[in-house]
């Protein structure tokens, strides 16, 4: 949702992006007020919202002005801008009967641009039309997208919104989330909502007023678009906001033993996201490490950088339908010698030299990094995984074995019982891990006894505080370790951090 929020924020007749809120996860509802004196275009909304990954096929507006005659033709002149609508339709007539050129009135109808550049202009096909109430103000159109903004502010008190009561997937746009924030609701009996829907959900227009409040919306209306929620361990083929990214602190403490040798680790790693397209993500990993060391006899500790890696996801697959998401994506990294390389000498502690070599913060030098990420969700349920592989070169003659990494992720929202706006969601999360190694080398030469092969289970929990920010944390858990005899072995990993979206 954040994502739509994002791009109707760009507009130049919208609010502050705080001020843009979503009222509905499930249908599809959210509310803003544009700014006042501001024109606005059906189409300009609709290639705003294509810009960031969404279609809109119609809208409904809502409009308060002066009705106007010109020859054969009706028009609607907004207060205060004075933008101008054309009223079309075969019952046009009908619906305007009884009104007189310059009556002040309330109008409600399909909203569309015709034509394109200086000849483009504002219709509205009628369907009710009404006075406006003693105490309304506007004219102010109010709502999601670039289009709305054009009712504009009068002297009154309230607000008439413009209502989308159809949306739908454009088949040359990148598929992402339909939902489109709604407009202001009014303090009087004729306040409605924006409101995204699907094509085959157009039909439930029974009624004006249910297709104004009611339609629902086929979005990717997941509990995971709705926030930056994402799995914790396993990658997520999702993307952060359009032209917007996300920082990702984490910190973990990873306890280790081989034999005698106790290995504690807390390492560090900040992440940076950004999006600038509605299929594409960049990112930096940039980690920072400590790790002490006992061997029985004597006790150490070092610190640094390790490698960092820089990733680029790609989106290639995503569909939708009500309540649901499903999509995959391929990332490709690349880690950069850059890490801390020292290794503890003997003198420091009594471990032969690979071991050693596993207290640095790296795992050897350049390595390539090739993932293949895939998740769908259903209701309350996400499932997702992604297997990744790692081609290790040496650095100064050490390297770790060639990886080979399977990640599952299963969550399931908790809490809020009732699930209507985004934000304070408690998600359940539980994650597995498979790696296997390959033999590693040290000196040029192939290791003995540094293969491995560990299967890991991380139950978790992630909150959502606010729609843009999340607390995370997790333990992973070894239940299969099957590692050679120069291998580190890992009884615990507890992972802590929070994700903010900008």
């Amino acid at each position: 949702m954040y994502n739509i929020q994002k791009a109707v924020s760009r507009l130049d007749y919208a609010p502050k992006l705080k001020e843009i809120q979503i009222t509905s996860i499930k249908k599809g509802l959210g509310v803003f007020a544009p700014q006042p004196g501001k024109k606005v275009s059906f189409a300009a909304l609709k290639e705003t919202l294509k810009k960031a990954g969404y279609a809109l096929d119609s809208a409904d507006i809502t409009v308060v002005g002066v009705v106007r005659r010109d020859g054969e033709s009706w028009w609607l002149v907004a207060e205060p801008t004075g933008q101008r609508f054309a009223l079309d339709g075969a019952d046009v007539e009908k619906i305007l009967a009884g009104l007189t050129e310059g009556a002040r009135v309330e109008l409600t109808g399909d909203w569309k641009t015709a034509g394109e550049g200086d000849s483009a202009r504002e219709t509205i096909r009628p369907r009710a039309v009404k006075k406006p109430g003693a105490a309304t103000k506007t004219a102010r159109a109010t709502g999601s997208s670039p289009d709305e903004r054009t009712i504009s502010e009068s002297s009154s008190t309230e607000e008439s919104p413009v209502t989308f009561s159809t949306a739908s997937f454009d088949a040359e746009a990148p598929r992402q989330w339909l939902a489109v924030p709604l407009a202001d609701t009014l303090p009087s009996e004729t306040s409605k909502k924006i409101v995204a829907a699907s094509k085959s959900d157009s039909s439930s227009r029974a009624s004006k007023s249910d297709s104004l409040s009611r339609a629902p919306s086929s979005f990717d209306s997941s509990p995971k678009s709705s926030t930056i929620l994402a799995p914790i361990r396993t990658t997520s083929p999702g993307l952060t906001v359009y032209k917007g990214g996300a920082v990702t602190p984490r910190l973990y403490l990873v306890e280790q033993h081989l034999g005698g040798l106790s290995v504690s680790r807390q390492i560090f790693n900040l992440g940076v996201s950004y999006t600038p397209s509605p299929r594409v993500q960049l990112e930096v990993e940039v980690p920072v490490s400590r790790t002490s060391f006992d061997d029985g006899a004597k006790e150490g500790s070092g610190a640094g950088l390790g490698n960092v890696t820089l990733w680029g996801k790609y989106r290639f697959y995503r569909t939708l339908k009500t309540y649901g998401d499903r999509q995959a994506a391929v990332r490709v990294g690349l880690e950069l010698p850059t890490g801390r390389k020292t290794a503890p000498t003997a003198s420091e502690v009594n471990a032969p030299a690979f071991v050693r070599q596993q207290l640095t913060p790296i795992s050897g030098g350049f390595a390539p990094h090739l993932d293949l990420a895939f998740s769908q969700a259903g209701g309350r349920f996400i499932f997702g995984g992604d297997a990744e592989g790692v081609l290790r070169t040496e650095r100064d003659g050490f390297r770790m074995g060639h990886e080979l990494r399977v990640n599952t992720d299963l969550e399931y929202v908790l809490l809020p019982f009732r699930y209507e706006s985004p934000g304070h969601e408690l998600f359940l999360v539980l994650e597995t891990s498979f790696v296997h190694r390959g033999t590693g080398r040290l000196g040029g030469l192939a290791v003995p006894g540094s293969k491995a092969t560990e299967f890991y289970v991380e139950p978790g929990l992630q909150y959502a505080a606010a729609p843009r920010f999340v607390i995370e944390g997790s333990v992973q858990f070894p239940l299969v370790r099957n590692t050679g005899a120069l291998m580190l072995r890992t009884d615990r990993n507890i992972l802590v951090g929070v994700r903010y979206l900008f």
